[in-house]
């Protein structure tokens, strides 16, 4: 049997404010083209499915397209809520999915339920975990249970095995939101720490012959059995650049015989510039990322006007600004020190001048915040 492990689609997710739900959609349905091309049976989505608990209507519509596709393409698709989504919203209508062949595993109550297949050797049975929050699941887990994510899903999986156990000969699939020790994080994963108290041992999951992992946005193997698939899009410049990718997994007659990558297209490259604005300007050495989205950092010693306008009128996708440049030699005292004994209207006229980019105030001008400072001096007086 061939799964196809995918997680952390988030869908319904922005970058820097910028919808991405077109990006989404194209990746997303992209998967049913890999499901023919490689005789895929069962997709896995391990959690995340949609980036907020009240998704979107444009949200839950691409949902509903991308897993059509997917049965479409000849795939029985199983999935997990992750810590962004709500698992009841999730969980609605779950019944009626399971017979068009979308089983959506949600509840705490029944992660020993698993959906059952079965090939020329025999039953599979898989089993989705819901993103279990400790304090909550540690009560529905029917357990006095430390607050804590291993605490939670050591029992869960207690519960797994002890179903598997009347299952001989049975090859077992789960599939699991957390952080597992050994994973390396990025910056576009939402802590899930309840008191700081949020990795999972490995051995936790001991017992079944693959594990699919969501959380974790960067794909990574972390044994030949337990691995994340990582997010199909970079959802943060700290991604730019890695291969987005999925898991081809199967199971023969004995359990696990192979796992390989399939890399994922993006449709839109993530790229962060450097420079002062005039380089990332004219500098043609950025031709190749101009329909990239960008993060740019501004080198110039005075802040730019307009930076973000003008950057768009060569790269449209820039979403992210940022300016680091100083004068060299800049005076590095507080702004209270550099006030303190200073004519107030000799500042507030360097104030004119700075934003109006260099440019300071007239006669007329300097008369009136004199007059303005006068008045501010004689209330403060009058206090």
């Amino acid at each position: 049997m061939r799964f196809l492990h995918t997680s952390d689609w988030h869908v319904g997710r922005s970058l820097h404010g910028t919808d991405l739900l077109a990006e989404q959609e194209a990746v997303l349905s992209r998967l049913a083209d890999v499901v023919r091309a490689e005789r895929v049976d069962v997709v896995l989505v391990a959690g995340d499915v949609y980036d907020r608990a009240v998704p979107s209507a444009d949200a839950t519509g691409v949902l509903d397209r991308v897993l059509s596709r997917l049965r479409a393409a000849g795939a029985t698709v199983v999935l997990t809520p992750g810590n962004h989504d709500s698992a009841r919203r999730l969980g609605f209508a779950a019944g009626l999915l399971a017979v068009s062949g979308v089983h959506v595993r949600a509840t705490t109550a029944s992660l020993d339920e698993p959906v059952l297949l079965a090939d020329e050797h025999g039953e599979v049975a898989v089993y989705g975990l819901p993103f279990l929050e400790p304090e909550v699941a540690r009560h529905e887990l029917g357990a006095d249970l430390a607050r804590s994510h291993q605490a939670v899903l050591s029992a869960a999986m207690d519960k797994v095995r002890a179903d598997l156990y009347f299952r001989p000969g049975a090859r077992s699939v789960v599939l699991a939101h957390a952080f597992v020790g050994g994973g390396l994080p990025s910056e576009s994963e939402r802590d899930i720490a309840v008191g700081g108290v949020d990795l999972v041992s490995p051995s936790v999951f001991d017992g079944v012959d693959y594990v699919a992992l969501g959380h974790l946005h960067r794909p990574q193997t972390l044994s030949p059995r337990l691995r994340y698939s990582g997010s199909p899009l970079p959802y943060s410049f700290g991604e730019a650049g890695q291969t987005k990718q999925v898991w081809l997994v199967d199971l023969d007659a004995t359990g696990l015989a192979e796992v390989r990558a399939v890399p994922l297209p993006v449709p839109r490259q993530l790229s962060v510039l450097s420079g002062t604005l005039a380089e990332l300007l004219d500098d043609p050495a950025h031709e190749d990322v101009v329909e990239h989205f960008v993060s740019a950092r501004l080198t110039d010693p005075v802040r730019p006007t307009d930076a973000m306008r003008r950057l768009q009128s060569r790269f449209p996708h820039c979403v992210h600004l940022e300016w680091s440049g100083a004068p060299t030699g800049s005076d590095e005292r507080s702004y209270t020190e550099r006030l303190r004994g200073r004519d107030p209207l000799s500042v507030a006229g360097e104030f004119v001048g700075h934003v109006r980019g260099g440019v300071g105030p007239t006669p007329a001008e300097r008369e009136l915040l004199g007059r303005a400072l006068a008045v501010a001096d004689r209330e403060e007086a009058a206090r």
